[in-house]
């Protein structure tokens, strides 16, 4: 077996190959398209809601869903709107 000697250029070199591999990898989950149906438990973990909330939400309509054969989805589309017409915006800064 010969014996290689590894320079700091190599390390480098690894270095940068190994950086644009990992973007690569997480480029491709984040530009994944989301779910458009999801099921009650998705949208749990989504939003960190419980049971009761999630069904509050569907009550009283604040959160439109589908049933289908005794399963409940919901648009992400949906979810992404109530967010945003629920969204409180922040108070300026007055000290910088």
């Amino acid at each position: 077996m010969a014996a290689s000697i590894i320079t700091t250029e190599d390390f480098e070199t690894f270095k940068i190959d190994l950086l644009q591999e990992i973007k690569k990898i997480v480029e491709s989950q984040t530009s994944a398209r989301p779910k458009k149906w999801l099921r009650s438990i998705e949208v749990r973990k989504l939003l960190n809601l419980s049971n009761g909330t999630l069904q509050n939400l569907r009550i009283n309509g604040t959160l439109s869903y589908t049933k289908v054969g005794g399963i409940i989805y919901y648009s992400y589309t949906d979810i992404e709107k109530v967010l945003e017409v629920n969204k409180v915006q922040g108070l300026p800064t007055l000290f910088k």
